[in-house]
């Protein structure tokens, strides 16, 4: 698998299975850069940064829900729309809609951003 919508796809599918980490395993360069406006819009580079990052936020939340879009493509880049409705323990229930662009090359992911609504 490396065209872009062959990892779109397979990265949608994962999330809808909250497969998170082993996305970031299966699609992502070892070099991967996420900008996520949780972590103050600061980058974070590397893909074992990403995975911890997330292992982290899966630590912190009971996901009962998510859908994730059809993917739009343009050029290099695809993106998703994910609508998602977690508990973040100690706070309560959350919902929130994302758009994630994503930008690959080589057949991996190589950075994401997202835009929450």
């Amino acid at each position: 698998m490396n065209t872009i919508p062959e990892i779109a796809t397979r990265l949608a599918s994962l999330c809808n299975e909250f497969k998170f980490v082993e996305a970031y395993i299966e699609l992502y360069a070892d070099n991967a850069v996420s900008i996520d406006p949780n972590n103050k819009n600061e980058p974070i580079t590397g893909l074992h940064n990403l995975i911890e990052y997330e292992k982290r936020f899966l630590s912190n939340v009971e996901i009962h829900d998510i859908k994730v879009s059809e993917a739009i493509f343009a050029g290099s880049y695809f993106s998703l729309v994910f609508s998602m409705n977690f508990t973040v323990i100690g706070q309560g229930s959350k919902m929130v809609e994302e758009i994630c662009v994503y930008k690959v090359e080589n057949g991996k992911i190589v950075s994401q951003q997202f835009f929450i609504g």
